[in-house]
Order: C-alpha cells, then sequence, then structure tokens
C-alpha cells in the first residue's frame, strides 16, 4: 500500500478527516463519476469541510488508486474491487 503519511507533512495539515467524512467523499465521488471537476465537486458535497480536508481526501483516494483525473480535470471513480477479485483468483496471475 502506498504510504501516504510520508506525503502529507503534518505540521501544514490543520484538521485531518474522519472516516465517516471520507467515506461520504468516496460515495458522491462513486455517484458522480465524471461530473464534475475539482473545486465543483467539494461545492456539491453533501456535508460542508475545510477546503484543505477535502484536498487530503482527494490525494488519499488519488494514491490509492481509487480515483482519476481526465485530461478536463474532471474526477472519475476507477476502483473495482470485483475486477480485482477476478484477477487475485487467476493461479496464473499469482503475485510473488
Amino acid at each position: 500500500m502506498v504510504q501516504v503519511q510520508k506525503e502529507i507533512n503534518k505540521s501544514k495539515v490543520i484538521h485531518f478527516p474522519r472516516l465517516d467524512t471520507v467515506l461520504m467523499v468516496e460515495e458522491f465521488i462513486e455517484e458522480h463519476s465524471g461530473e464534475y471537476k475539482k473545486k465543483a465537486l467539494w461545492e456539491h458535497l453533501p456535508k460542508k469541510m475545510m477546503y484543505q480536508t477535502y484536498s487530503l481526501i482527494l490525494d488519499y483516494l488519488s494514491n490509492s488508486n481509487k480515483i482519476a483525473y481526465d485530461q478536463e480535470g474532471k474526477i472519475a471513480w476507477i476502483w473495482n474491487p470485483k475486477l480485482v477479485q477476478y484477477y487475485l483468483s487467476k493461479p496464473e496471475l499469482m503475485v510473488r
């Protein structure tokens, strides 16, 4: 797993997000995949939060390969656990 903590300068972070906030952002992005750019997505979230906290969540989701940005800067949900399980079940594709 990517160690996001190494990339985060703790002295500059004012507020770390709670788990329910991260999950809320994940669900919203999954439901609205490819519709919004970064700032527009933040403005449409069902719960308001500091922009710095929101940016920290997006950094985490990007580093964990759950989201990606297209050429226009729109955010898309790319995590597919069913596909991962399919490939993990193949013995010829075993991780060494």
